[in-house]
């Protein structure tokens, strides 16, 4: 056969004609599986990015709520000790209490020994009183006796009986006189030996007085309250103990949930590149339209901007202009800048073109390199409300989202920059994302990024 083919020129060519055309198709065949191949590494990378992307948030959220609890314990710890400062300070009161009843105590005994004292000055004054009456007695009788003897002596003993009258009267009075102290002696006797039994201790605690009852009532009640803080104190000591053992485990948790966090990253930003590197390989992916369409809408943003800084519609200075004022009155703060106007009367003409382009466009909006959203689209310039939860989802121009995807978009200087996300929608509901970033630059000087965001 090889010898007919060297024979006939003709047959020769048909044959090499043949073997390149086999050649040809192996290769369209090998181009046609690489495609494929890189298509379908494109789609698992972004399907790998939004796990990715769910599980970092979900350890963002983790590792928030792990921030809290660290401070609520923070706070709890420092209330604790307040207590035990408290607690302390009721043990200090309860002891010096304790001193003052047992002082009193002591105060008090001494004040029955000064009254037993009185009622043996009392009983002294009633001997003598006692005495003083017996003396009168004898005095009136000596008296009557010298009256009578006047009588007999008569006009010789009348200025002795007039003497003897006399001396009777006052011994009447004496008398008299002495049995009132002998009474008032007697009636503060009984007082004070009632006022001694009242503030004398007894040993048989059933006959102690009043008063004595009153002071050991007043030393339990202290003396609970003292047992009653160190019991507190020796409990809250334990729990302040427990929770340092909670804080220390919770800040672990969070350096740990830290770390997965950053881990969690490096792999979101390996799935992003991957997803980067299949749609600059020249091969049509999902992401394809999206990618065009914002390098697209970056461009169109370029040339006005040049355009309004070329008729001096804006200078360069305000159009970079960083000095962002906050607006009175609102939350989630917003902010004014120099060239808002100018983003007002521009960026809608382009963002919300892009915005109807494809029902899974979420957003399309023109950020500077510090994440400022001048102009958001139309659906989201609200004015706000006062209503924090409404405000955040539908008043979010004049704000600065400085996330790492907010700042990861508006400082890209590459072509195009692809990340993937997972958006907070309010009322704990969240959609995972993808966003495409085309760079904005004016005269050659980086100015932002178009983001357009668009779903799974």
């Amino acid at each position: 056969m090889f010898a007919l083919f060297n024979k006939s020129p003709a047959l020769r060519v048909v044959a090499q004609a043949a073997v390149a055309s086999n050649s040809v198709s192996s290769e369209a065949s090998a181009n046609a599986a690489l495609h494929k191949a890189v298509r379908a590494i494109g789609t698992e990378a972004s399907n790998v990015g939004r796990e990715a992307a769910e599980v970092r948030g979900t350890l963002e959220e983790a590792h928030v709520a792990s921030g809290r609890q660290v401070s609520a314990l923070n706070e709890l710890a420092a209330q604790v000790k307040d207590i035990a400062r408290a607690q302390n300070g009721i043990g200090d009161i309860s002891a010096k209490s304790l001193a003052a009843v047992d002082r009193a105590r002591v105060a008090v005994q001494a004040v029955g020994t000064e009254v037993g004292g009185i009622v043996g000055s009392l009983r002294q004054v009633s001997s003598a009183a006692d005495t003083i009456t017996q003396i009168a007695l004898q005095t009136r009788l000596v008296a009557f006796n010298a009256s009578v003897e006047a009588k007999r002596a008569g006009e010789a003993g009348r200025g002795f009986g007039v003497v003897a009258d006399a001396v009777k009267d006052l011994a009447a009075k004496v008398e008299q006189t002495s049995k009132q102290i002998l009474s008032t002696v007697a009636e503060l006797d009984a007082r004070i030996a009632a006022l001694s039994r009242e503030i004398h201790m007894q040993e048989d605690a059933g006959k102690q007085g009043a008063f004595q009852r009153a002071l050991g009532d007043v030393q339990d009640g202290v003396q609970s309250i003292a047992s009653a803080a160190e019991q507190s104190r020796t409990i809250t000591a334990a729990l302040n103990s427990q929770m340092g053992n909670m804080e220390s485990e919770v800040k672990q948790t969070g350096r740990s949930l830290s770390s997965a966090v950053q881990r969690s990253e490096t792999f979101l930003k390996v799935s992003e590149h991957l997803t980067e590197l299949v749609a600059t390989a020249g091969v049509e992916t999902e992401d394809t339209p999206f990618i065009e369409a914002a390098m697209e809408a970056a461009g169109q943003l370029q040339k006005l901007l040049e355009h309004a800084v070329r008729t001096d519609t804006i200078s360069m200075a305000d159009l970079f202009d960083e000095a962002y004022l906050p607006m009175a009155n609102t939350q989630p703060k917003q902010h004014t800048s120099r060239f808002m106007v100018i983003a007002d009367r521009l960026f809608p003409q382009v963002q919300e073109r892009v915005l109807g382009m494809n029902a899974k466009v979420v957003f399309c909006i023109a950020a500077d390199r510090n994440g400022y959203i001048a102009t958001h689209n139309k659906l989201y310039c609200n004015p706000q409300r006062g209503d924090l939860a409404w405000d955040t989802a539908h008043s979010r121009y004049r704000r600065i989202f400085n996330d790492r995807t907010g700042l990861g978009s508006a400082r890209n200087t590459r072509p195009f920059l692809l990340q993937t996300y997972r958006r907070d929608m309010g009322g704990g509901s969240f959609v995972v994302m993808k966003e495409v970033a085309a760079p904005i630059t004016v005269n050659g000087k980086h100015w932002g990024g178009l983001r357009l965001a668009f779903k799974f």
